[in-house]
């Protein structure tokens, strides 16, 4: 069995990216195309993500629709950067927008993608309180459950839709104590407040971090890209071990990647990765 030192800085801090983006994705590069964007373009902008910010994150999230096996062909990952693959299946509504509901990518064997070098499995879950709250808590045991017969880690993200700032926080609270009970190896959480008020970002984050029994980080969506590092800040001073992200580090360079990447992304990377050092609480330190 691995532990999240595969996917951890030194420091015992986590520092990763999210590049596991589909349909959300096409809909960000159409903004910069006069025409329909092709899978080959969802493609080739990850397999960019990869080579240029692989070298400064802990961890590397990704599908495997788009882009999974080139990364791993063309070596794109140094050792340093622990391989996540994203067992989800995303399901939008017929007009796009938000993911609405997920299930287990049934096409993923976790002990074969373990010999190819996965070091996690990652599933979203939309939370709410409904008539399929249950079937979706046996959904994400499931899910656990396989990674740690596979010997891989798991992920679990709780996404909650909230209809104000108040059922946002008690969402995540809830979502947090339901799912973190599973025991994945790493649970993924929103941004309290969408990074806006710091102070609330605390709060909330440490009754988060009072609910789930095992490590936790934060994901970007929603999150201004110049709020996010305070808002990574105040999580982790409130017991958070750091970030996996995706649109906070790289969502201003789809216009012409490469040169955008290494222009604002990967500076942008290592001032997070500095501030996990000095504030995360370290995932062994979580995981006790």
């Amino acid at each position: 069995m691995t532990s999240l030192a595969e996917l951890a800085r030194p420091s015992g801090g986590l520092a990763m990216v999210a590049m596991d983006q589909r349909e959300s994705l096409r809909t960000m590069l159409a903004a910069h195309s006069p025409a329909p964007v092709p899978d080959s373009d969802l493609t080739k902008f990850k397999l960019a993500v990869a080579a240029e910010l692989g070298a400064y994150a802990s961890g590397f999230l990704i599908d495997r629709t788009y882009g999974f096996d080139q990364v791993l062909a063309e070596r794109l990952l140094p050792p340093s950067c622990g391989l996540i693959l994203a067992a989800d299946r995303l399901r939008h509504p017929p007009e796009g927008g938000p993911v609405v509901e997920t299930s287990l990518d049934e096409e993923i064997n976790p002990a074969h993608v373990r010999e190819r070098g996965v070091a996690a499995m990652k599933l979203l879950l939309v939370w709410r309180p409904d008539e399929h709250r249950e079937a979706r808590l046996a959904m994400a045991a499931e899910f656990v459950r396989r990674c740690e017969s596979a010997g891989l880690l798991s992920i679990l993200e709780g996404v909650v839709r909230p209809g104000s700032d108040v059922d946002f926080d008690k969402l995540q609270v809830e979502a947090a104590a339901e799912l973190g009970a599973l025991r994945p190896s790493l649970y993924k959480a929103q941004v309290p407040r969408r990074g806006i008020d710091e102070v609330q970002v605390g709060r909330v984050s440490e009754r988060i971090s009072a609910t789930v029994p095992v490590p936790w980080v934060v994901l970007s969506q929603g999150v201004p890209i110049d709020a996010f590092p305070r808002a990574v800040r105040a999580a982790c001073h409130a017991g958070a071990s750091g970030f996996l992200a995706g649109r906070a580090i790289w969502s201003d360079t789809l216009a012409d990647p490469t040169p955008l990447l290494r222009s604002r992304a990967v500076d942008r990377l290592k001032r997070l990765a500095e501030l996990v050092d000095s504030s995360a609480r370290p995932w062994q330190e979580a995981a006790a």
